[in-house]
């Protein structure tokens, strides 16, 4: 049987499946942790590269960890800074930037190796409830050699974050309740067999779960649901499957009738900035439609942005109001859409909950 619940380390059982929106800086832009909280969002991701970079490991060590930091009582789950940290190694020395030490990059003009044991370091500190193994990121334009030797470093250094992590759990006298669960990442590209490898090797290594590594988009942009179908097979029921930053409503639904029970992404937040909020549409097959506040039919119309929703936006505010926000620039007009579109993916996961405990 699939996990039921994501346990924090504070004892909260959050039910599963759920969405993390991306607080990548400790922070969902417009937003602050009572908002957030209101919208029955369970939990939040944030980045461990962006943290360290900004404030810094030793505020956030002097907070006691970024719940304090940021005043958040749900779920945290830390994303090892991986990809970040490859992009910027890659700008600088191309791929030899990446070896099976590490990343190097170049941060206010000093060089840093960033490891496996750097990674888990700093998350630890962050005292996250779930901890992401530092992996090496399948570009999905790789060869099959390519991808070959991206998967052979992505166990290398899950087994090297595997043995820090026990190491470092043992030094702090880290008890079971306040130890935080230890994720590892599947690569391979659009490589089934290396995907199974992948996730055979790790499953051997020993995690609480497995997260969907590597771009989940095929060439003609549809999803790869035969990678992630791959992955689920060959992950233990008792395990989490966490499908990293991915997070279209549709295909949400699609990969939790598979199993898989977390999810993190952007789009909400971002979607809502950019005047797209989604609304429940059951004509459309993918169940929902994307509503634009700004045009013009909205300019008199007192109706709620949505009568099926009863966020702080839809039960206080007309359209009418929300288009006059949005024309005039005014930052409310952001906060309100996130709110939406926040509060629209945890009634999705709520929905999906009732499906989840069938499986």
């Amino acid at each position: 049987m699939r996990p039921r619940f994501f346990k924090t380390l504070t004892g909260e059982k959050i039910p599963l499946p759920v969405f993390f929106p991306d607080a990548t800086r400790a922070v969902l832009k417009t937003l602050d942790s009572e908002d957030i909280k209101n919208t029955h969002t369970l939990g939040v991701l944030v980045n461990t590269f962006h943290l360290y970079r900004d404030p810094g490991h030793d505020v956030i060590k002097m907070f006691k960890g970024v719940k304090n930091f940021m005043n958040w009582n749900g779920g945290v789950i830390s994303d090892s800074g991986g990809f970040q940290v490859m992009s910027l190694a890659k700008t600088m020395g191309g791929n030899n930037a990446v070896t099976d030490t590490g990343v190097t990059f170049k941060l206010d003009g000093k060089k840093i190796l960033f490891t496996p044991e750097m990674s888990i370091k700093l998350q630890l500190e962050l005292k996250s409830d779930m901890v992401v193994v530092l992996d090496d990121f399948t570009d999905p334009k790789s060869s099959y050699e390519e991808a070959k030797v991206s998967v052979e470093r992505t166990l290398k250094w899950a087994r090297e974050c595997r043995q820090i992590f026990d190491k470092l759990v043992a030094q702090k006298k880290l008890t079971p309740e306040k130890t935080p669960y230890l994720l590892g990442v599947v690569q391979g590209g659009k490589y089934l067999d290396l995907r199974k490898y992948c996730t055979q090797e790790l499953v051997k290594i020993g995690f609480d779960g497995l997260g969907y590594g590597g771009w989940p988009i095929k060439t003609d942009g549809s999803f790869d649901y035969e990678v992630a179908k791959t992955i689920a097979d060959f992950t233990p029921k008792n395990y989490f499957l966490y499908a990293l930053g991915i997070g279209k409503p549709h295909e949400i639904t699609t990969l939790v009738k598979m199993g898989w029970n977390i999810f993190d992404c952007v789009l909400p937040t971002r979607d809502a900035r950019h005047k797209r909020l989604y609304v429940v549409n059951d004509k459309k097959e993918s169940g929902y439609e994307y509503y634009t506040p700004d045009k013009s039919i909205y300019y008199r119309d007192s109706q709620p942005v949505s009568k099926q929703c009863d966020c702080l936006l839809c039960t206080k505010y007309s359209r009418s109001y929300l288009a006059h926000l949005f024309r005039i620039k005014e930052i409310t007009a952001l906060r309100l859409a996130t709110i939406h579109n926040l509060r629209f993916y945890s009634k999705l996961m709520e929905t999906l909950r009732e499906v989840y405990s069938e499986l």
